[in-house]
């Protein structure tokens, strides 16, 4: 089998993709199906809270915004007046999330995986449960990554001394972009599992298994892809960091309003570009299938 390569096979895809906008928009209308409805109640709790708590009463009004270590201090202060009703609050808002959005990205991922690949059963229940094995992935990530910012905090930012800045700010972005290179490398098997699920009928735990048994060469594709995908989704981020400050020197001309307009239009780019790219990967997943595992099961 002459050699496949991985980015080569991206660039190809994405063109596919391209020019089959209705996969884009389907995976968009899935996403934002779940994303909202979560923005609105997330909203709606934030404005009950506020309404018990009005940010007058917490000295927010009286931040210090010339002295960002000085203001550092005071929002630690207001923090304090929410803390106990935003943790509340997340105690049922987060596995109400959780399992709303496994049921959405379950519902979803079958109408893109129909579309990819034609004949595929559909089994939303099955990728119901491999989606809830990825959240908790993730949620287990997300949390050794926020341990390990307050150790920094920690150690570089005390109380009876001079904070380190420097060391701080080192130590984030070094874990920061670690944990975020480290998602993109051990995501790839609940990735892939769903995929195997439908292309070879297996059970969600056959598939599992079998997406840690893929053969060096599929198993290393499969990383370099998403390895890629992490490249592109901060390059994205940037992207659209870019376009909502190139205004900025213009504010007086433009006003306040179209400023806003700016802002929304880069999150609206960021969103949509990224569901592109999701897209281009499921399709990228499915051609290294057929190159590596398709033809034994033709």
């Amino acid at each position: 089998m002459p050699p496949v390569r991985g980015t080569q096979n991206l660039v190809d895809q994405m063109g596919w993709v391209f020019r089959r906008p209705v996969l884009t928009a389907l995976e968009v209308a899935w996403r934002w199906t779940f994303g909202v409805p979560f923005l609105v109640v997330c909203w709606l709790q934030a404005q009950r809270i506020l309404r018990q708590i009005p940010l007058a009463q917490t000295g927010f009004n009286n931040i210090d915004a010339q002295n960002p270590w000085v203001a550092a201090v005071q929002f630690v202060g207001v923090w304090q007046h929410y803390k106990s009703a935003v943790a509340a609050l997340l105690l049922w808002l987060l596995p109400v999330a959780a399992l709303a959005w496994a049921l959405a990205s379950a519902a979803g991922r079958a109408l893109v995986l129909a579309r990819l690949e034609h004949g595929v059963k559909s089994r939303p229940l099955a990728l119901l449960l491999l989606q809830i094995l990825w959240i908790a992935l993730l949620g287990a990530t997300f949390w050794t990554w926020f341990r390990c910012i307050q150790w920094v905090a920690a150690t570089h930012i005390t109380p009876n001394g001079e904070a380190d800045l420097v060391g701080y700010s080192m130590w984030a972005i070094f874990l920061s972009l670690g944990f975020f290179s480290l998602w993109a490398l051990i995501n790839w098997p609940v990735t892939v599992a769903p995929l195997l699920m439908v292309l070879e009928d297996l059970t969600p735990w056959q598939a599992l298994q079998q997406s840690f048994s893929l053969g060096r060469t599929f198993t290393s594709k499969l990383m370099e892809i998403n390895l890629v995908m992490g490249i592109v989704k901060l390059m994205l981020i940037v992207l659209a960091m870019v376009f909502s400050a190139a205004p900025l020197p213009f504010s007086d001309q433009l006003g306040t309003q179209a400023l806003h307009n700016v802002v929304a239009g880069a999150i609206l780019f960021y969103l949509v570009a990224n569901d592109y790219f999701q897209v281009v990967r499921l399709k990228s997943f499915i051609e290294f299938w057929r190159t590596y595992r398709g033809a034994a099961r033709t």
